[in-house]
């Protein structure tokens, strides 16, 4: 099982993770958040965010998603990587959902999965949208 870290701008890490447990009644173990404020010490939230990867660790590591490549929460959680924790940037509602429902596989393929799950998690609705997928009740 591994562990799941959302660092983002405030208030997405924290909006984020009440989402998922609105979605499952509750929220699952193992799931921290990080709300990044402006003007915060990059380098005091590095320290946090260390705790909060040492408390979230599991068997098979811990997953950081983050949301903006290249801004503060994304290089705060740049600084994370090694060999048991995998950092994925641009992170949705749908990329949390499949960490979540796989997070008992191991790590690089958890990291797999949840890149595929965001990205096709991105789609146009509405008229004009071409028609994806189709399902009878």
């Amino acid at each position: 099982m591994a562990g799941i870290l959302i660092i983002a701008h405030a208030p997405l890490a924290s909006a984020l993770r009440e989402c998922v447990s609105h979605i499952y009644g509750g929220c699952p173990s193992r799931i921290g958040a990080i709300d990044v404020v402006p003007d915060q010490d990059t380098a005091a939230l590095v320290d946090v965010a260390k705790e909060r990867l040492a408390q979230l660790r599991e068997e098979n590591g811990v997953l950081v998603l983050t949301d903006l490549f290249g801004a503060t929460p994304s290089n705060v959680a740049a600084q994370l990587v090694g060999p048991t924790v995998r950092v994925l940037a641009g992170v949705n509602l749908s990329m949390l959902i499949k960490a979540v429902c796989y997070r008992s596989v191991p790590l690089d393929t958890l990291a797999e999965k949840v890149l595929a799950g965001g990205s096709k998690g991105i789609l146009e609705v509405g008229a004009g949208a071409p028609a994806t997928h189709t399902t009878s009740h």
